[in-house]
């Protein structure tokens, strides 16, 4: 089954270079954003920085394919949106030269990001005051950072809200798996946070591991840990790849999961990833901050046109759902900021959003992406549910979504 997913990862990542190879070839001429010109024209030049390839590639490169749609988005509201891909690699020090890279040679008004390791590089736009737009999956800084605005509000995973704890208790869950990675302090924060949830539900936690390494499928150890506390349901905070070794080492041992949940992996990552892949991912359950494209609503429905007029012939997947609503924030605020845009300029219209519906994609719900004290998971703490049955993926009956409340007084410790 590694050997399977091994291929997977290899052939997503060949796709993703052939993909961006056409799309840095549109924007490969970037206009002097930060210039009367370029804003007279209504041309915005922007970074878009993710993981491309490595180990965090697996659910966050097609945060580009995002971006692409939602250039068409902004072209409908006036904007020329050109953008510079740039590849973390999934590493620290990579990540940190590819933002200075956007910054002093690209000249770049804005950056949208979806990375692992955005913490590395966010001290750095902090500090040169360049707003970033994205989804606030791998630190606090989103949080601390004034000049950085996450798309579903900046997420406080050590605080805990009912939401996941309702959906296990939904699923069946009767005894919960959770794993996060240690070094992302988001993915290591939500694993203490579901499980704490799950808890406030009256479940049981009978495994709980907060400090697995980054991007590892080498799960031997975990799975028959889980399997000797009698788990069955299981909340991996982490890439597709380390989550789905889990479920096959766990399938392998003769572990009945009632629900195994995933924070990525919906869509077109997994449609387009082969038989093996889709075989490990049968009975697999996903969660969004968004109207799943299946729920057919006007706003899903105005996501998949503008991924089609954007080239991308994949489906949907969480990251392009991050990418697409980023520049939609982009364009909300630009709108804001006057005729001659300015990177502060910007960061004060970002300021003042407070009812931001992700172009209808929250499903009626908003969300204020400046709280940045009280949001844990996304829109009134709502997500959406789906099930992979064969090559479909089947709304949850009562998860469509499904909200929930702060708890008070219950937390988590922050990573270190």
């Amino acid at each position: 089954m590694i050997r399977n997913r091994t291929s997977w990862l290899a052939g997503l990542t060949c796709a993703a270079a052939v993909l961006l190879a056409a799309g840095c070839g549109g924007s490969s001429q970037p206009s002097n954003a930060g210039s009367t010109a370029g804003a007279t024209n209504r041309t915005i030049t922007v970074g878009v920085l993710t993981d491309v390839t490595g180990p965090a590639a697996s659910g966050n490169k097609t945060f580009v394919d995002g971006v692409k749609a939602g250039t068409v988005y902004a072209s409908r509201n006036g904007y020329t949106i050109k953008y510079v891909v740039a590849d973390t690699a999934s590493n620290p020090t990579t990540a940190l030269t590819a933002a200075q890279k956007l910054v002093t040679q690209d000249h770049v008004l804005a950056v949208l990001g979806e990375s692992a390791l955005m913490f590395t590089a966010s001290n750095y736009l902090t500090a040169h005051n360049v707003p970033v737009i994205g989804i606030s999956q791998d630190g606090p800084e989103w949080a601390a950072s004034k000049n950085m605005f996450s798309v579903t509000g900046p997420l406080q995973q050590t605080k805990v809200a009912t939401t996941y704890g309702k959906i296990f208790k939904l699923l069946g869950v009767s005894n919960l798996a959770a794993l996060g990675y240690g070094s992302s302090p988001v993915s290591s924060e939500a694993a203490g946070s579901g499980a704490l949830s799950a808890e406030v539900a009256g479940l049981k936690v009978g495994y709980l591991n907060a400090k697995f390494a980054f991007g590892s499928t080498n799960v031997g150890p975990e799975v028959l840990a889980m399997k000797s506390a009698g788990i069955d349901g299981l909340y991996p905070t982490v890439d597709p790849d380390t989550a789905f070794a889990l479920i096959s080492g766990l399938r392998d041992q003769g572990v009945s999961l009632k629900a195994a949940l995933l924070p990525t992996g919906y869509g077109g990552d997994l449609l387009q990833a082969g038989q093996g892949a889709l075989n490990e991912a049968q009975g697999v359950y996903f969660t969004l901050y968004y109207e799943p494209i299946e729920m057919r609503t006007a706003a899903t429905k105005a996501f998949e046109s503008d991924l089609k007029a954007g080239g991308v012939t994949t489906a949907a997947t969480y990251a392009s759902y991050n990418g697409y609503v980023s520049t939609g924030l982009l364009v909300r605020a630009l709108k804001a900021a006057g005729a001659n845009p300015s990177q502060s300029s910007l960061i004060t219209a970002l300021s003042g959003i407070h009812d931001w519906d992700a172009m209808g994609l929250f499903g009626g719900h908003k969300v204020d992406i400046n709280d940045r004290e009280n949001i844990v998971g996304g829109a009134n703490n709502c997500s959406w549910i789906t099930k992979l049955e064969g090559s479909t993926f089947k709304l949850v009956p009562g998860a469509t979504p499904m909200c929930g409340d702060l708890v008070p007084g219950k937390t988590v410790a922050a990573a270190s």
